[in-house]
């Protein structure tokens, strides 16, 4: 279950008079719950897949999640969209997705996290060349940590030219 949707659901309990929301798609389910002490976030959130196991996402989720970037010109910040292990291809036999200088298209993966071993692709949002790799394949990441920055006032020239 991506990110927009856990957005959407905690808005929807935000707005509701309900203390809890459980939904299940596929093999994921979430449950959002809140005290009822006019608390404007939820005080858990709580995924789990089919073999239960528990994902918490502790602090407060706010506007950032739909800002996967962060405006600096032509520049792009690709931060991660969870908690995880970072990995820059599919395997370790396969070349990574996008090295430095990598000219990437709206919706290319950039690099897989993994989380409760569920593989989540991080895609990009902009056509652009990859200027910045902050990680290497097995490092752990934050959640709003910088992992790409993706360049995009080459691709005007380039496609002028």
């Amino acid at each position: 279950m991506d990110l927009r949707k856990i957005k959407k659901l905690i808005e929807l309990l935000e707005d509701s008079e309900l203390s809890e929301i459980e939904i299940s798609e596929g093999e994921e389910s979430i449950r959002l719950s809140r005290s009822l002490n006019n608390s404007a976030l939820p005080t858990s959130i709580e995924t789990e897949n089919k073999k239960e196991k528990p994902f918490g996402l502790i602090g407060q989720i706010d506007e950032t999640i739909d800002k996967s970037t962060e405006d600096l010109g032509n520049r792009k910040q690709i931060v991660a969209p969870m908690v995880g292990t970072f990995y820059a291809s599919p395997d370790n036999q396969s070349k990574p997705y996008v090295e430095i200088g990598t000219k990437v298209e709206v919706g290319d993966t950039l690099c897989i996290i993994e989380a409760m071993k569920i593989f989540n692709h991080v895609e990009a949002d902009q056509a652009g060349f990859v200027i910045k790799i902050n990680k290497n394949s097995g490092d752990p990441v934050e959640y709003g940590e910088v992992i790409f920055v993706i360049d995009a006032s080459d691709i005007s020239s380039e496609t002028n030219n």
